[in-house]
């Protein structure tokens, strides 16, 4: 089902309509699209909610600045629309900022928490690099760091033998208009501040899971992002970069639906 809530969002739901709630959020200049390789495999046993982030996809920008706060209030705007009290919440990137900010501000709708290659704490000069970044999509919106952005996301390899893929992936990130993709690219580079040792504390139960080589969201990082949250869980996909997820799908969904049929109780075993 593919519908538009009163804010514009505009959202799909598959899977059970009996079976706990799932919602799939993605990263930075992505699309609800992000998830179509895992969809099919969570909808057999959730059901399963995406949407596209506040100026992302078809739902459009705000007219306030956006933060984490406004895009965590999509979130809930969203499951209070679809009559979901309780959801597990799976997000990417700047995704798993986004339900770090829900997990802190909204603990009671929040069953189970998956972190996938999120940034935490940077030293200062990987700030740095962000906060160029950032600056350069702000002068030349996201085509200006489109083919550097693309390097760090797949391996070579991947890049070379999928070329159509990884210009699917290019289009998705074209297509965002320029002041609102250099707006939200300064959230992802500077939001990361207030999840460090979240207060108050983070109490779902939580998967963290990055790549070997993610450059901007470390094994480091996802193992400082567990230390401060109880009893959370890690995992490392060897080999991949940044879109990992996308790359091997695989290597995501089994340990991710491994983690909600544990933790996120369903019916179907």
């Amino acid at each position: 089902m593919r519908g538009t809530a009163p804010d514009g969002t505009v959202y799909e739901v598959g899977g059970r309509d009996d079976a706990p709630a799932v919602v799939l959020i993605h990263g930075l200049g992505m699309t609800r699209s992000t998830w179509d390789q895992h969809v099919p495999v969570l909808s057999e046993h959730f059901r399963v909610i995406r949407y596209d982030l506040t100026g992302h996809g078809e739902t459009p920008p705000s007219t306030d600045t956006p933060d984490l706060t406004m895009f965590a209030e999509q979130c809930i705007s969203l499951i209070d629309e679809l009559g979901v009290e309780s959801a597990a919440l799976v997000g990417f990137s700047l995704g798993g900022m986004i339900n770090r900010r829900i997990a802190i501000d909204h603990p009671g709708r929040v069953s189970a928490l998956a972190i996938l290659n999120s940034p935490h704490e940077r030293g200062a000069e990987a700030q740095r690099l962000v906060e160029e970044r950032a600056e350069a999509s702000a002068a030349g919106g996201p085509a200006a760091t489109i083919d550097a952005t693309l390097e760090r996301w797949f391996t070579a390899g991947f890049r070379a033998t999928e070329p159509a893929y990884v210009n699917t992936i290019r289009s998705w990130v074209l297509a965002n208009d320029t002041d609102v993709y250099a707006q939200n690219r300064w959230v992802l580079a500077n939001g990361v501040i207030e999840l460090i040792n979240p207060e108050p504390p983070i109490t779902a139960p939580t998967l963290v899971m990055t790549c070997e080589n993610d450059s901007g969201s470390t094994p480091e990082m996802s193992h400082s992002i567990a230390s401060e949250i109880p009893n959370a869980e890690v995992v490392i996909v060897p080999g991949r970069q940044h879109l990992g997820l996308l790359e091997d799908p695989h290597a995501f969904t089994q340990p991710l639906l491994s983690f909600l049929k544990k933790h996120h109780q369903t019916e179907r075993p």
